[in-house]
């Protein structure tokens, strides 16, 4: 069954409250949302969800008074600094019907609601939500980037493998390809051209993650080479001797949360973001792990849900690309960390 959400702009004071949260550049979660509102009243529900205008929660108070605080203290602050801005307006239904205690939907009268219902997704009734992990259709994949695909992305292009030229044939190798083209999609396998020392082919999991990787990585710069990157006329790459398989990669990034890596696919910036560090990370051993990619010009260590994670800004987008080529999937302390571009200006 589909459910309409139930808003409009000129809706009347209800419990329930309709948020849409914009410019999200970290994860949101049911426990982050409880954190920001049960401040303001005795929040009861909470449901989450993927629509065309981005992620949307309803937070069902137990009183209408309370609502109407939360909401007027809370309307278009940001839950971090300088991103995920609040957009709250009443929703018009009665109460919210809740069948999992999640990450995606919590009823905090229930507790003993089971965490999902086998083979099913978790909350079919609340707006159509993003098919996971594979995201097939156009508007699916829309919705992730909050309503409408990135300028110049068509999202019909059926092209898998891409063709990358002008690489530094001493510093590249096809682990390091994998860290940089795995941000916009799964990689499959690559191939370096032994005829042709700065060529590579890569082919992505599927034409639309091409697509973006095409779009994003078009004139970047890696290793002091300016990168050409287009689709390659060849559908997909023979495995054999000279080939690297990823499909089984374990550290391709879109076989969970599809919609959340889509929602962080850009160009290089000068600030990547870490993630999965050990718990007692310092600010100076990540410092000393990234410190001979080049001048870094800031850094913060920070915690989100109860995890370590931390944002280095450095001199220009190059510094920051090959960190991030070079240190992604890089062991610290015995944890696998994970990197990835920032779109915050700056720390």
């Amino acid at each position: 069954m589909s459910f309409a959400v139930g808003n409009s702009l000129d809706a009347q004071p209800n419990r329930i409250l309709l948020v849409t949260i914009h410019h999200m550049m970290y994860p949101i979660t049911v426990d982050v949302l409880y954190q920001v509102f049960s401040p303001h009243g005795s929040v009861e529900k909470i449901v989450t969800f993927q629509k065309s205008a981005g992620f949307q929660a309803l937070i069902q108070y137990q009183s209408r008074q309370h609502a109407v605080v939360a909401r007027s203290t809370l309307q278009g602050r940001n839950i971090y600094d300088g991103c995920c801005q609040l957009d709250i307006q009443f929703s018009n239904l009665d109460e919210l019907q809740v069948n999992y205690n999640n990450d995606r939907s919590r009823d905090f009268t229930n507790p003993n609601l089971p965490t999902e219902q086998k083979g099913r997704p978790s909350q079919p009734g609340y707006g159509d939500t993003v098919g996971y992990p594979q995201m097939a259709n156009a508007a699916a994949i829309a919705a992730a980037f909050g309503g409408g695909l990135p300028p110049g992305v068509t999202g019909t292009n059926d092209r898998c493998t891409i063709l990358v030229s002008n690489l530094n044939p001493d510093r590249i190798d096809e682990d390091k390809l994998f860290n940089l083209f795995s941000i916009y999609g799964n990689i499959v396998r690559i191939k370096l051209l032994r005829n042709k020392p700065d060529h590579a082919l890569i082919q992505m999991g599927d034409g639309f993650q091409a697509e973006l990787a095409v779009h994003f990585l078009k004139g970047a710069t890696l290793f002091g080479k300016r990168l050409e990157v287009n689709f390659s006329k060849h559908p997909n790459i023979t495995p054999g001797a000279d080939t690297h398989e990823y499909a089984n990669s374990n550290l391709n990034r879109f076989n969970r949360n599809a919609a959340k890596n889509y929602r962080y696919c850009c160009s290089p910036t000068k600030i990547i973001h870490l993630s999965t560090l050990p718990q007692d990370v310092t600010e100076d051993e990540i410092l000393n792990l990234l410190e001979e990619h080049g001048t870094i010009v800031n850094s913060k260590v920070f915690e989100m849900n109860g995890k370590k994670q931390a944002l280095v800004q450095f001199e220009t987008e190059e510094l920051a690309t090959d960190a991030l080529v070079c240190k992604h999937a890089s062991s610290l302390s015995g944890s696998v960390i994970r990197i990835s571009f920032s779109q915050l200006q700056n720390i």
